[in-house]
C-alpha cells in the first residue's frame, strides 16, 4: 500500500495550513472583531508556528505521540479559547495509536478522536456559531470518504470542502458563544472566526496533499 501518512507529509500538511492562515491573519482578526477583541488571527498565526516548529523536530516517536506533543505544545499558547480547543483536538489525535505511518481509515479514526476531544471541552454544538460548525462536517466528509476506500488526497479533499461549507454557513447564524454572544443579532452577517480558521487549516492540509499527487 503506497498510499499511507508519513511524518514527511504530516509536516508538508501543516506547513501548508500555517501558509493559509497566516495569508488569511487579517481577515480572522476582522472577522473576530465584530463580537471579540480582535486577536484571534494573530492568535492562530501563534498557534499554528508551535505545531509547525515542534512537528519540525527530528524524533523517533510514533506519529500520534507526536500529534499529542504538538497539541501540548499549543496548548501552552496564551491565545484564550481558540488555540486551546486547537491544541485538544490536534492532541485528541494523538489518541489513536499510529506508528510511524498510518492508512486513510486510521487517519480518518485520528481525525474523529479530535473532534471528541473538543466536543468533551465545549457545548457547542453545529449551528451555534464556532468552529464545531467547520469541523464536525470536516471530520464527517473525511470519514465517509475513508469507509469508501477512498485515497487520503480525495478524502482530505472532501473534508476542506466540508469545512469551507461549514465556515461559510455560519454567516447566517446568531453566535451562542464566546463573546460575540453578547451581541446577539448583530453578529449575523459575518462568518465565526473560529469556523474559518478551521476551513484555512484543511484547505492547507488538502493543498499541500495535492501537491504532493501532482509531484
Amino acid at each position: 500500500m503506497t498510499d499511507l501518512m508519513r511524518m514527511s507529509k504530516l509536516r508538508r500538511m501543516f506547513a501548508s495550513a500555517g501558509e493559509e492562515i497566516r495569508s488569511h491573519q487579517e481577515l480572522l482578526s476582522q472577522l473576530d472583531s465584530v463580537g471579540g477583541d480582535g486577536d484571534h488571527g494573530t492568535t492562530m498565526v501563534r498557534a499554528i508556528e508551535v505545531l509547525v516548529s515542534e512537528l519540525k523536530e527530528e524524533s523517533d516517536k510514533s506519529l500520534n505521540v507526536r500529534l499529542k506533543d504538538a497539541g501540548w505544545r499549543v496548548l501552552g499558547v496564551d491565545g484564550g479559547a481558540s488555540s486551546a480547543l486547537l491544541g485538544i483536538f490536534i492532541g485528541g489525535m494523538g489518541d489513536v495509536a499510529m506508528e510511524s505511518e498510518s492508512d486513510c481509515k486510521q487517519l480518518a479514526a485520528s481525525f474523529a478522536a479530535g473532534l471528541g476531544a473538543v466536543q468533551k471541552q465545549t457545548k457547542a454544538g453545529p449551528g451555534d456559531k464556532t468552529m464545531i460548525d467547520a469541523l464536525v462536517p470536516a471530520v464527517l466528509a473525511f470519514e465517509t470518504a475513508a469507509n469508501d476506500d477512498q485515497p487520503i488526497a480525495w478524502a482530505m479533499k472532501m473534508a476542506a470542502e466540508a469545512a469551507h461549507a461549514g465556515a461559510e454557513s455560519t454567516k447566517d447564524m446568531i453566535a451562542r458563544y464566546g463573546r460575540a454572544k453578547f451581541i446577539g443579532e448583530k453578529s449575523r452577517g459575518s462568518a465565526d472566526a473560529g469556523a474559518t480558521s478551521i476551513a484555512l487549516l484543511f484547505e492547507g492540509f488538502r493543498s499541500a496533499l495535492a501537491e504532493h499527487e501532482e509531484g
